[in-house]
């Protein structure tokens, strides 16, 4: 009587095991793109004074997400990441501002154009 529940166990776990190795390449691949934010955000800190607002965000996504896998590779937590999940929102920034641009002036547009 308790042999489905064993089998019904046994197959969930195989079936965690194939998913986490998955994740484990996925990871792998994660983890380079993390580097090379890295990379690109500190050569963009060295030429505009500041980080890159999108480089910080898609950053904070992506350690979110590999943080994600960790705890489903660790057993913390039996949620799938994405994407069987939502994918990470970034949170707010708690280090500097990140670099604006001013938008452009626009012209008025009731005026003639110049010749």
């Amino acid at each position: 009587m308790n042999e489905p529940k064993e089998q019904a166990k046994y197959e969930s776990i195989l079936l965690r095991v194939l998913w986490m190795i998955v994740y484990v390449l996925v990871w792998q691949v994660a983890q380079f793109i993390l580097g090379a934010v890295v990379l690109v955000q500190l050569i963009y800190r060295l030429i505009y004074g500041a980080p890159s607002a999108s480089l910080m965000n898609f950053g904070d996504s992506l350690s979110q997400f590999l943080a994600q896998v960790g705890r489903f590779g660790s057993f913390h937590s039996d949620q799938k990441p994405w994407p069987f999940a939502d994918w990470p929102t970034p949170r707010t920034p708690e280090g500097e501002a990140p670099h604006t641009v001013p938008p452009a002036p626009h012209p008025a547009r009731d005026e003639e154009p110049k010749l």
